[in-house]
């Protein structure tokens, strides 16, 4: 089996601008990168999960957000570091369009987009983590039955008091690594 660090994406590994609908404007956290490449060198499966309702919303297509996550793999590869997944939920329970504003199972914090993950890379929840910046990146952990972390990046700051129980509450993705490479089990 293998052993996953889960990742949100705004706010955690890339600035968070809003509805982010054109690659121009990805910029990535000091560290973020060499943060993933340290991962991929522990020998983690890093996968991306994160909650895109601006397709929901129309603010931008499957097609747009598809190609932001390749500039964002780009990036990453660039400076010697990958993803392994992205899984994004493209669904709002109360905004949108059809077929986009639906309740679903994906949406964190419920745990579809893990459970997609967990069967196509075989991976072992006990011994992996969610990353995030949100009290639903801790929540969704947490159901998952991985260990968290809170990052204070993106709105981190602002959700500390809303996140129960973070396993731990990192400065950045970079200290949060630091944190499950010391953790993890060998």
């Amino acid at each position: 089996m293998n052993k996953a660090v889960f990742l949100d994406r705004d706010g955690t590994i890339i600035e968070d601008v809003g509805y982010l609908n054109s690659p121009d404007k990805i910029s990535f956290i000091p560290g973020s990168i060499d943060a993933v490449q340290a991962l991929n060198r522990a020998g983690y499966k890093v996968i991306v999960i994160s909650n895109q309702s601006g397709v929901a919303r129309g603010h931008f297509t499957e097609d747009m957000l598809q190609t932001i996550d390749k500039v964002i793999h780009r990036g990453l590869l660039h400076g010697g570091a990958h993803i392994d997944a992205h899984y994004y939920c493209p669904h709002h329970p109360e905004h949108g369009v059809y077929p986009y504003m639906q309740e679903c199972d994906c949406r964190k914090p419920n745990t579809g987009l893990i459970l997609q993950a967990q069967n196509k890379f075989d991976i072992d929840l006990k011994d992996s983590f969610m990353i995030g910046d949100k009290a639903t990146d801790i929540e969704l952990g947490k159901r998952a039955g991985v260990r968290t972390a809170l990052v204070k990046t993106g709105y981190g700051k602002n959700e500390i008091g809303r996140a129960k129980d973070p396993d731990h509450v990192a400065a950045d993705l970079s200290e949060a690594v630091k944190w499950v490479l010391s953790t993890s089990k060998k």
